[in-house]
């Protein structure tokens, strides 16, 4: 099998999008001051309800906006229950996480086997005719391009907005946002429906392009990678593109070189993207990348205090 740049970048793009979509959301949540580890649940809610919607309509754009709807619904819950209710976020997240895999398996029993309709590629006038870079940047679904316009947004959002300036400010001290008259709870619901609609978004990809198919627990971890990639990034946006695409590209090596049967165990070639992202996290945390965290992040707010 030809291994080349040409075959292996289209792939890599695909690969890392769903990873980045949820990224880019769990990034905007904890730039707030709230830890989700409820991503990985919401992924896989946004791949069932995604596929389900794209099945029942045959338009995979209802498709996107089902699973970004289910993954927003998922997040509400979240949101009530750790800002309005001040359950624990950490406990709160895995619990939903441990609900939505189960009640995904439950939904989706009906699709298993069913294709969706099929994401149609965008072909960029001009751009997709350039000799070798047209074929491998500008002739990908509208999605590839949806995550990389959503990333120079949040990047600008929080850069030079005020909502955005006012976000980070919540996140570093909500006690003295509050104080400043800022609706810290508000602030933080609007940051995690934000969050779960993209990380829905991510899972919707999955089952609607990536893996066009609905399969119990498809997402695979995806989102335990996408928290990871925010310390990795340092809480960045851009950074955060660099380690999706590093962990996508390890994804696709690893798949190609099993397809052109390296003599290397098909188990070691599995976990490698995991193995590598766990090596990159170990070598950031020793440089010291943690303190970029939020000031406020894990910290429940109390309006009385």
């Amino acid at each position: 099998m030809d291994i080349s740049l040409i075959n292996l970048i289209p792939l890599l793009m695909a690969a890392s999008t769903p990873i980045l979509l949820a990224g880019l959301g769990e990034l905007v949540v904890e730039k707030s001051g709230v830890l989700n580890l409820g991503v990985e649940g919401m992924m896989i809610t946004g791949a069932i309800t995604g596929f389900m919607a794209a099945v029942a309509t045959g338009s995979p754009t209802l498709g996107f906006l089902g699973g970004a709807a289910g993954g927003a619904v998922l997040a509400l819950v979240f949101g009530v229950l750790t800002q309005g209710l001040m359950s624990n976020q950490v406990a709160t997240g895995l619990a939903l996480t441990l609900f939505s895999l189960g009640l995904s398996a439950l939904l989706g029993q009906s699709f298993v086997g069913l294709k969706p309709p099929v994401t149609p590629e965008l072909h960029i006038p001009v751009l997709s005719d350039i000799p070798v870079l047209g074929p491998m940047l500008f002739e990908h679904d509208g999605m590839v391009y949806f995550s990389l316009v959503a990333l120079a947004a949040v990047w600008a959002f929080l850069r030079y907005s005020r909502p955005g300036l006012i976000l980070r400010a919540v996140g570093e001290n909500h006690a003295a946002a509050h104080a400043l008259g800022y609706k810290v709870t508000r602030i933080r619901i609007f940051a995690i429906l934000f969050g779960g609609a993209m990380a829905g978004l991510g899972g919707a990809y999955l089952s609607l392009v990536r893996v066009p198919q609905w399969t119990e627990g498809m997402t695979a971890g995806a989102g335990w990678i996408a928290l990871a990639l925010v310390v990795f990034a340092a809480w960045r946006p851009f950074p955060l593109l660099i380690g999706a695409y590093l962990f996508g590209g390890i994804t696709v090596l690893q798949l190609n070189m099993q397809a052109a049967g390296v003599n290397v165990p098909v188990e070691l070639l599995s976990m490698s993207p995991y193995l590598v992202t766990i090596l990159v996290l170990v070598v950031m945390s020793a440089a010291g990348a943690a303190a970029g965290a939020p000031g406020s992040l894990g910290r429940a707010f109390h309006a009385s205090r």
